[in-house]
């Protein structure tokens, strides 16, 4: 029995530092490479490492030209978002410059677009964190500037 004891103290001495760990918030800046909501985000730099990183651009969504949006490149992705009508939702533009909160967008990664209009994205992934959703919203809303 006292091994019995001494395997449990073992394994509480290792498991209680590494729950521990986990327990700090994940919107939180941790050093120079770290994610934040920038105020003037650049669509090159800041919008397509969001799409990338959340697998838009792969093969099998977006980058295939899933729902008639093809995002690949920087210059492809931006021709395909801005000014352009949506596919398949009527009276939707995919992004209007300066208008964050109308462009089909932002309605698509939030989960508030019309009924019928298809699904939520990333289909099948989990929503945006509100850095990314931040940092999109503030492209658009500062011009869906092609930068």
């Amino acid at each position: 029995m006292p091994r019995t004891t001494s395997v449990m103290g073992v394994l509480l001495a290792i498991a209680a530092p590494l729950g521990l760990i986990g327990c700090g918030g994940t919107d939180a800046p941790a050093g120079p490479d770290a994610r934040e909501i920038l105020d003037s985000p650049s669509f090159a730099t800041n919008v397509v490492e969001i799409f990338g990183r959340r697998g838009c651009t792969a093969g099998n969504c977006h980058g295939n030209g899933q729902g008639g949006l093809t995002l690949g490149s920087a210059a492809v992705s931006h021709a395909n978002l801005v000014g352009v009508a949506a596919v398949g939702c009527a009276n939707e533009t995919r992004v209007i410059a300066g208008d964050a909160a109308g462009s089909y967008l932002l309605k698509k990664l939030l989960g508030t677009h019309p009924g019928g209009c298809g699904a939520r994205m990333p289909l099948g992934g989990l929503q945006l964190d509100n850095i990314d959703i931040g940092n999109i919203t503030n492209w658009i809303d500062r011009g869906a500037l092609n930068n």
